[in-house]
C-alpha cells in the first residue's frame, strides 16, 4: 500500500513550494526506502522549479537528502534496513560510463535530472490522486520519506549531524571534486574560483588543502569574499573590470566557474595560462553560450570543460570528505544555515538574497 508523506511541491515557474500530502510506492527493483533526516536546497533544485531546467511540473524536487532505510527493493545488495545513508545522485550502474567509475555521466543520467522519473518513466509518488515527477536526481528528498536509486547510496557515520552531512550529496562534493578530481589541481598553481556559494565555497576550501597559491575568489557580496578568505582564499575581487583584475595577479592555472554567466567565465579564461583549465559547472540561463577565441585555444594548450558532480563517485569521495571535516579541514558548519521543512520557502529567499550559503531543511 502506498505511503502518506508530507512533501513540498512545486506547481509553477517562480512560486512557492507548497507544502502537501503526497502518496508513495515502496521501492521497486534496485530502490530503497527512506525516511529522511534532512535535505539541502541547491540552486538547481530552484532552477529546476523555475524552468531554467525543462523538468516536468508539478514536481518533488530536492537532491541531497540524508536519512535512514526503511525497505529494500529487490536486489539491492550491500545496505540493510535501518542503514544510515546519504542518497547520491541517479545513474543506471550499468553503462559504459558507469563502469568507467564515471556515473555522473551516465547514459541514461538525464532521464533522472531532465525527466524526474524512473527509467520507465513511472514515478512513486501522486498528489491529490495524480502521478507527479517525483524521481529527480533519482530521490526528490523534499518528502519525509522518499525512493530513491540505491546505485550512489553512501552508509554515513552515526555520530555526524545530518545537516552536515547532506550538503555533500552534491554542493559540497561538486565543488570539492572539480578541484581535486576534474582539475587534478596541484600544490602551488594559481585558481580563481567565481562565484562563492556553496560549490565556490567548498571548492577554495578543496584548493587549500592541496596548497594552491593563490587562491581567487570572485563574488560581487562582500560578505561571501569575507567568508572566502576565511575558507582560504588569498584574493579577493568583485567581477567589475575581472579581466583586468585577473591578468595582474598573474594570471590563472585553473579557473572554476560556478556562476553559468557566459562574460564571467570567458574573463577568466582569457587570463588561463598555457594548459591552464577552465571548469564549468554553474547551471547557465537557456541559450547562455562561451564565446571562446579558437586560435587561441589551440595555440595555449588550455582546456575548458564541464563537469557534473566534480566527476566524483560518491562510494570514494564521500568518505574523503567526512575524513576531511573529522580532521578539521572541512568547516562545514560556515557554510549551514538550517530551516524546519516548513519554511522551504523562507530557505528559498534567503538562498536568492544570499543570507544563507547553503540551506538545509531539517524534516523533524
Amino acid at each position: 500500500m502506498p505511503t502518506p508523506v508530507t512533501a513540498a511541491v512545486a506547481y509553477h515557474p517562480n512560486q512557492p513550494f507548497s507544502l502537501k500530502t503526497c502518496q508513495l510506492d515502496g521501492p521497486a527493483p534496485g530502490e530503497v526506502l527512506v525516511t529522511v533526516e534532512a535535505t539541502g536546497l541547491c540552486h538547481t533544485d530552484i532552477a529546476a522549479r523555475d524552468q531554467d531546467m525543462p523538468l516536468p511540473l508539478p514536481a518533488v524536487l530536492g537532491h541531497e537528502g540524508v536519512g535512514r532505510i526503511e525497505a529494500l527493493g529487490e536486489g539491492v545488495t550491500g545496505f540493510q534496513v535501518g542503514d544510515r545513508v546519504l542518497l547520491g545522485f541517479g545513474a543506471c550502474g550499468q553503462c559504459g560510463n558507469c563502469q568507467d567509475q564515471a556515473p555522473g555521466y551516465c547514459d541514461v543520467g538525464a532521464v533522472f535530472l531532465l525527466q524526474g522519473s524512473r527509467l520507465d518513466g513511472s514515478s512513486p509518488m501522486t498528489c491529490d490522486g495524480e502521478a507527479i515527477t517525483g524521481h529527480f536526481f533519482g530521490q526528490s528528498s523534499f518528502a519525509t520519506k522518499t525512493v530513491a536509486i540505491a546505485t550512489n547510496l553512501v552508509k554515513v557515520p552515526e555520530d555526524m549531524p545530518a545537516e552536515l552531512l547532506a550538503p555533500m550529496a552534491c554542493g559540497v562534493q561538486t565543488g570539492m571534486g572539480s578541484v581535486m578530481l576534474s582539475m587534478a589541481a596541484k600544490p602551488g598553481k594559481a585558481i580563481a574560483v567565481l562565484g562563492c556559494g556553496t560549490v565556490g565555497l567548498s571548492a577554495i576550501i578543496a584548493a587549500k588543502i592541496i596548497g594552491c597559491d593563490p587562491i581567487i575568489a570572485v563574488d560581487r557580496m562582500p560578505s561571501r569574499s569575507e567568508l572566502a578568505k576565511e575558507l582560504g582564499a588569498t584574493h579577493c575581487l568583485s567581477g567589475d573590470d575581472l579581466l583586468q583584475n585577473l591578468a595582474q595577479l598573474g594570471g590563472l592555472d585553473y579557473a572554476l566557474d560556478t556562476t553559468g554567466v557566459p562574460a564571467v567565465a570567458e574573463a577568466a579564461i582569457d587570463v588561463l595560462k598555457p594548459r591552464g583549465v577552465m571548469v564549468c559547472v554553474g547551471v547557465g540561463k537557456p541559450g547562455a553560450r562561451l564565446n571562446i577565441d579558437m586560435g587561441m585555444l589551440m595555440a595555449t594548450g588550455r582546456q575548458v570543460r564541464g563537469a557534473i558532480e566534480g566527476d566524483a563517485v560518491p562510494a570514494d569521495f564521500v568518505p574523503k570528505m567526512i575524513g576531511f571535516y573529522k580532521q578539521g579541514q572541512l568547516p562545514l558548519e560556515k557554510l549551514v544555515t538550517t530551516y524546519p521543512f516548513e519554511q522551504i520557502n523562507q530557505a528559498v529567499d534567503d538562498a536568492h538574497s544570499g543570507a544563507a550559503v547553503k540551506p538545509v531543511l531539517l524534516m523533524r
